[in-house]
């Protein structure tokens, strides 16, 4: 029998997580994660316990455990918030219009999960020119040469 989940180009399951299981997975995490991720929440800039980590690994969604970013796309963009110019895989994750607070941005939310991630802005440095803006509260980090942390339970 073959699986016919969609999965991304770097082999990851891209099914989206039930009601039951968002839930489970969400009842694990602290405040201020619940509060980003599944309210639409931002941290404070320069707060972030994310913002000035340096290690070799990837930033993956401490909702799910979908990989959003590698660290080799980290910079530091100076806003206060962990900012990458360009994601693990471009499947991983979804553009959303948001016009909240009087102004035109795109929301960027977990492919799989749905979690708020932050929001991605066209000011970043080559080659893509993008800068996706993170909240900390939102990934979990994997130091190179640990395995990826795939919090979902069908995967």
């Amino acid at each position: 029998m073959s699986d016919h989940r969609p999965r991304s180009a770097s082999g990851f399951d891209l099914t989206p997580l039930s009601t039951d299981t968002r839930e489970q997975l969400a009842s694990k995490l602290d405040a201020e994660s619940r509060r980003v991720l599944l309210h639409h929440g931002t941290e404070h800039p320069f707060c972030g316990g994310l913002l000035n980590n340096k290690e070799a690994g990837t930033y993956c969604c401490k909702l799910c455990g979908l990989p959003l970013f590698n660290s080799d796309a980290k910079f530091d963009s100076g806003t206060g918030w962990p900012s990458f110019y360009q994601p693990y895989d471009a499947s991983h994750i979804r553009e959303l219009r948001d016009t909240s607070h009087g102004m035109i941005r795109v929301e960027i939310r977990c492919q799989r999960c749905d979690g708020h991630l932050g929001h991605v802005f066209e000011d970043g440095p080559k080659p893509s020119g993008l800068r996706y803006c993170l909240n900390s509260a939102s990934m979990e980090f994997v130091t190179k040469g640990q395995p990826l942390l795939l919090n979902n339970p069908s995967v």
